[in-house]
């Protein structure tokens, strides 16, 4: 559970520094890399701990990938939805339903 809150704290960070400057296109660019790239060093200080923990708590590094790409879904769907107000369509539920197929599939014994 630890690496999952992790996860979702990173993944926030994560998705400002990489999307949350869309609703500033009049902002330069260079000011935009710059403020990514702090935003982003909020993200690896939670990201490698999620990660550590992970491996210690006996994920493997293909189960923690997955983890981290469902959190990042998510997070990102709620960002879309929420802050850039992006419809939300039924093909992406389908899309997220076949994500979560290959969840099944990668922690099935």
């Amino acid at each position: 559970m630890r690496t999952v809150i992790l996860l979702l704290i990173s993944n926030t960070f994560m998705t400002f520094a990489w999307y949350g400057h869309l609703k500033h296109p009049a902002t330069a660019l260079w000011k935009v890399i710059l403020i990514s790239w702090g935003i982003a060093f909020f993200e690896y200080c939670f990201m490698v701990p999620a990660n550590r923990f992970g491996a210690q708590e006996g994920f493997s590094g293909f189960q923690l990938k997955t983890i981290q790409e469902i959190v990042t879904l998510t997070v990102f769907a709620l960002f879309a939805l929420f802050y850039l107000k992006e419809p939300f369509r039924w093909n992406y539920l389908i899309s997220f339903a076949f994500i979560l197929g290959a969840v099944y599939f990668m922690f099935k014994k």
